[in-house]
């Protein structure tokens, strides 16, 4: 059960393996902003099953601008960012000489 607030990161769809927070439930479906790409002013509508949560959950009332969600959420971003250079660089295949 996911509640409103958790970090989740997107297994699907054309932001896959982006990371959102959860704004809002609905039956089957979740809101998520990101502060960038997705601002709270405009969440995106993601089917449940298509989100893997994260352990951290942060307070919505804190985090009430873009802004101060890109940050809260930057962590995220760049752990996943150290994970895919440490398993061998980027996603594209490099060019041989």
């Amino acid at each position: 059960m996911l509640k409103v607030g958790t970090v989740v990161k997107a297994m699907a769809g054309r932001d896959k393996d982006k990371f959102f927070c959860i704004v809002e439930r609905s039956q089957g479906s979740v809101l998520l902003a990101d502060g960038k790409s997705r601002p709270l002013e405009k969440p995106k509508r993601k089917n449940e099953r298509h989100v893997q949560a994260t352990t951290t959950i942060l307070d919505l009332e804190l985090v009430g601008t873009n802004k101060k969600l890109k940050a809260a959420l930057r962590p995220f971003r760049e752990a996943e960012e150290r994970q895919d250079q440490q398993e061998g660089g980027d996603r594209f295949c490099q060019k041989q000489m």
